[in-house]
């Protein structure tokens, strides 16, 4: 199954996208994630991306097009995969049908999580990432067994750079201003699945799985 999860920053993309990875059994392609590592790394391309993510601004098309590209061809891709953070923009999404197209084969569905705005605000704030294995939690409605450490491996959680107040609204603003096109570009191709993300998690998953296989 090829898939493209949607939502606004605070949505629970990160959480949902674990629950679908491990039902459908595909590879979680998260391009904040492998932006990250080349910040982490100091690559040139981390560089680059670094002074747009530090405003709270999407990183070029061509810088992000060029990893996607790079990714999906890889072994482990061949049953399909979960796109998340990409594509961001209707021209992204154009390059991703046309990258598809020339390997034969198109996106099944696309997972639109819709929250509303003072919600993923409070979300994005509150949350928590381990930096040894990516896990998310958040103080209030997902909280690690321990506070600040991390259940699976006992490292300490961080705030994300990225996550502080003002940040996340200019990141929320510059989703719906950009982003939010993507609905209707997915609409009209008929494969987009609405999903109701102001609900509990475990909810969120099960509208999300019902969705898929119907």
């Amino acid at each position: 199954m090829k898939l493209v999860i949607l939502g606004p920053p605070g949505a629970g993309k990160g959480t949902q996208a674990d629950f679908i990875i491990n039902k459908y059994n595909i590879p979680h392609i998260s391009t904040g994630d492998i932006l990250r590592e080349n910040i982490k790394n100091n690559t040139e391309l981390g560089q680059k991306a670094k002074a747009y993510m530090d405003k709270g601004l999407l990183v070029p098309d061509n810088v992000v097009v060029e990893i996607v590209q790079d990714r999906i061809v890889k072994d482990d891709c061949k049953n399909g995969f979960l796109l998340d953070g990409f594509p961001r923009t209707v021209s992204q999404a154009v390059s991703l049908d046309a990258e598809l197209d020339k390997l034969g084969t198109k996106l099944d569905r696309v997972v639109n999580i819709n929250v509303d705005k003072n919600i993923l605000i409070d979300r994005a704030v509150g949350r928590r990432v381990c930096k040894t294995c990516g896990a998310t939690y958040h103080i209030k409605y997902n909280p690690p067994k321990v506070e600040g450490i991390c259940d699976k491996d006992q490292t300490p959680l961080i705030q994300r750079d990225d996550d502080v107040k003002e940040t996340v609204e200019t990141r929320i603003q510059v989703y719906f201003d950009q982003t939010a096109p993507l609905i209707d570009y997915y609409k009209a191709q008929g494969i987009l699945l609405d999903v109701d993300g102001n609900q509990s998690i475990d909810k969120v998953f099960e509208d999300i799985n019902k969705g898929l296989n119907n």
